[in-house]
């Protein structure tokens, strides 16, 4: 089972934190929820004390599922593509769905082969480079302009390995995402997608989704923000999921 943290007291949220992260990304930001919910920090496969568990994107929502039960689901990035695959293999057990700077897959076959092959070039340099330089080189990505020393998580990220990470990528990686967009209509749970004004390749992708979900999908944008909208507007993000949560 994947490795996880349960506290606090009501209804139950489910956190899937994205690539390098660990349950630990999320505690900071959840601490303060637990007065009112039930607070459920998972590791994500080949993440944090999950590293040894590789699994690709069925499975891995599977054994999200298997850990979380009934709830809701909240992922960011890696977390979210995991939410969401969960959503729709296993519909009965989420509650509501928070996808946060997410995508339902690539749809062009040759671009999603190139990405594969990108996210394998990355997986091998990971393991030649190591953990230290590759987390330096991921932070210094245009992708995490956004995010400061204080807010980066670098401490956090580095508790992973470069192997478990390499893994992940050949596993988990977007172009190893079945496209599911013609599927995003049969989710019957509220939605809340959420990306970052900044990321505006996420912004299209978040309207997308919530445009083909339908009426119970809600779309947010997070002002003066990338692709970490949790970690770069942390009490703008709170505000915005904690409302949708009283619905």
């Amino acid at each position: 089972m994947l490795t996880n943290d349960t506290f606090g007291v009501g209804e139950r949220l489910v956190f899937v934190h994205g690539f390098t992260q660990t349950r630990d990304s999320w505690r900071s930001l959840t601490t303060t929820m637990s007065a009112n919910n039930e607070i459920v920090l998972v590791d994500a496969p080949n993440h944090g004390e999950s590293i040894d568990i590789s699994l690709n994107l069925e499975n891995g929502a599977n054994a999200i599922i298997e850990v979380g039960g009934y709830a809701t689901y909240i992922g960011y990035s890696l977390g979210a593509r995991l939410c969401l695959t969960a959503a729709l293999s296993n519909p009965k057990q989420v509650r509501r769905l928070v996808l946060i700077s997410g995508t339902a897959g690539i749809e062009d076959s040759i671009e999603r082969q190139n990405r594969i092959t990108n996210d394998e070039q990355l997986a091998t340099r990971i393991t030649q480079i190591g953990i230290h330089s590759f987390i330096d080189e991921w932070l210094g990505s245009p992708m995490f302009a956004g995010l400061t020393t204080a807010t980066n998580q670098r401490e956090i990220r580095i508790r992973n390995t470069a192997s478990a990470l390499a893994a992940s990528l050949r596993l988990c990686g977007a172009g190893n995402q079945q496209p599911t967009w013609s599927r995003l209509k049969e989710l019957s749970m509220p939605v809340l997608v959420i990306a970052g004004q900044r990321d505006t390749k996420f912004v299209d992708l978040a309207t997308r989704i919530t445009e083909s979900i339908g009426s119970h999908a809600q779309l947010q944008i997070i002002d003066h923000s990338g692709h970490s909208p949790h970690l770069e507007q942390s009490e703008e993000f709170l505000k915005v999921l904690q409302s949708f949560l009283k619905h």
